[in-house]
């Protein structure tokens, strides 16, 4: 519990200093989310934008829903499966996500400042719990 407790403690952290960000963009975490691999990406579809941020379906369907009905994302016949869309950034949610991320980042860089000289030994930990958490979640 004590691991949980520290990576719930730091995952509210990060939230709380990305919030005022969010706020005055007028997205939403999720949405920020989505929009981040789609600016680097409009071949996605909403099934894969789903597998790769580890989100429901459902979750991913009913948040691009919100952001197209704003007019940050279109969604455009996926040539090579006519059951799918690719969707993709609109010019105003390029612009959207080129002002709110680097803020983001700039706001997490701030609490990990303080991080010790060996981070490296850090992120090396965090990336086998990581790994170590999805292998028990995908086991049968």
């Amino acid at each position: 519990m004590l691991v949980v407790g520290q990576i719930n403690r730091i995952a509210a952290a990060l939230e709380v200093a990305v919030e005022p960000i969010y706020a005055a963009a007028g997205v939403s975490a999720t949405e920020v989310q989505l929009l981040v691999p789609l600016r680097h990406s409009d071949n996605l579809s909403a099934i894969r934008l789903a597998e790769q941020l580890g989100m429901t379906r459902a979750g991913v369907s009913k948040a691009l829903g919100a952001l197209e009905t704003r007019r940050l994302i279109a969604r455009r016949p996926n040539p090579a499966d006519r059951r799918s869309a690719l969707v993709e950034l609109t010019d105003t949610g390029r612009a959207l996500i080129d002002d709110v991320f680097p803020k983001e980042l700039h706001a997490h860089a701030e609490l990990l400042a303080q991080l010790p000289e060996d981070r490296r030994r850090i992120v090396d930990s965090l990336r086998t719990l990581a790994t170590a958490v999805e292998t028990v979640r995908s086991a049968p």
